[in-house]
């Protein structure tokens, strides 16, 4: 049976956090060449450290031609991100720091599997959802993901300028009989301005959005505060820590509260299974859960390169489902196909929607008029009860 009373954390970061300005990068790097062409083929990897940018791994277009002229842009991506994301340090600055671009063509070797409808990669995705929040998300990385998006509001809109890009944040929540009932710490580290700034100065900017974040009684009076616990926060971003593309893959899911496949999302091409059939085990968990098949699931797929059918579907309602799992895997693979062409047809993946997922999660978001966020949508409910 699964524990009822319980402590749970998760963590997030904000997106002037070094590793998640690489994923922004490399995800507007991909947003760039679907806007040319919807089937471009794109792996790209973003390395950054003080006044540096490093781009690599391969890109792919119909003309050749085409492709070569399109690489002069990347530098100018690069830096339009990092300007959006506001840092204008003396080390790291969107206008000064070197961008090298080292990205080539896609190998003729993988490309030849793609081609032919299957898979980019082999590999296992995870899926979940839960009933505890509105978004059928796990509450501690929803609402850690919530601080972090209310305070880069507050400071991008001149609210509170003494805050910088660079932030992490990190709830424990208590649950009663599997539901959150109260945060027993909270945990934010920002960037700030001034060197004189104390823990308590940045106590008193924060404190009151991450009030206004969290539902009315979960904090109390019993609740630990550890905001910027080392002190001094001056020095962040890239010149303070080097990035990576895809280092924080649990930030982007379920802060640890399922399993993940292990593969990063942020770079990829809908192609590639990494993403797009974790945007699928996603689709078909928050629908198995919406339709009230079970209060909790989790859905895995699996796949090898070049072969378009999974090789297996599983699913786990962890005691709360009201049908069984052999119906629910059934009921998937009817309701939607589940080879990577489908994948992309059905959510509608070969769009540039990607850049506007590299920070505050690729879960739990709302589905959006241009298509972004696609796989959030509770859609497939009534056909998943039909089948079942």
């Amino acid at each position: 049976m699964p524990r009822s009373n319980y402590i749970f954390t998760s963590e997030s970061v904000s997106e002037g956090h070094p590793d998640k300005l690489c994923d922004r990068i490399s995800d507007a790097v991909l947003d760039a060449f679907l806007a040319e062409e919807s089937n471009a083929r794109v792996a790209c990897e973003t390395f950054a450290t003080s006044g540096m940018v490093v781009i690599g791994g391969e890109v792919g277009l119909s003309d050749e031609q085409r492709l070569k002229n399109y690489m002069g842009r990347i530098g100018q991506i690069a830096r339009d991100c990092i300007k959006d994301i506001g840092y204008e340090q003396e080390k790291f600055h969107w206008n000064t720091c070197h961008v090298l671009n080292f990205l080539h063509e896609q190998s003729a070797h993988i490309a030849q599997g793609v081609d032919r409808d299957g898979a980019g990669d082999q590999g296992i995705m995870f899926g979940y959802a839960v009933d505890e929040t509105p978004e059928l998300m796990p509450a501690p990385i929803q609402y850690s993901h919530a601080i972090l998006r209310r305070l880069a509001e507050a400071r991008k809109s001149g609210r509170e300028p003494s805050l910088r890009p660079d932030a992490k944040s990190q709830l424990s929540l208590r649950y009663e009989d599997g539901k959150p009932a109260e945060v027993t710490s909270i945990v934010l580290s920002t960037q700030h301005a001034d060197e004189s700034q104390t823990s308590d100065d940045i106590r008193a900017i924060v404190e009151p959005y991450i009030r206004e974040v969290l539902p009315a009684g979960w904090i109390t009076e019993k609740t630990e505060w550890w905001v910027n616990p080392t002190g001094t926060f001056v020095i962040g971003g890239p010149d303070g820590d080097a990035g990576l593309t895809g280092r924080k893959i649990i930030v982007d899911t379920y802060g640890g509260a399922a399993p993940h496949g292990g593969g990063a999302f942020s770079g990829k091409d809908p192609t590639k299974v990494d993403r797009s059939a974790a945007y699928a085990a996603r689709y078909l968990a928050k629908n198995v859960v919406a339709a009230g098949l079970a209060k909790r699931c989790t859905i895995q797929l699996s796949y090898a390169i070049g072969v378009a059918k999974p090789l297996s579907i599983y699913a786990d309602t962890h005691g709360t489902g009201e049908v069984k799992e052999t119906a629910i895997e059934h009921a998937v693979a009817m309701a939607m196909d589940l080879t990577p062409r489908g994948i992309r047809e059905h959510l509608d993946l070969c769009r540039p929607i990607y850049q506007r997922t590299a920070a505050y999660g690729h879960f739990g978001r709302a589905p959006e008029a241009d298509g972004g966020f696609s796989w959030e949508k509770t859609d497939l409910v009534e056909a998943l009860k039909k089948v079942v």
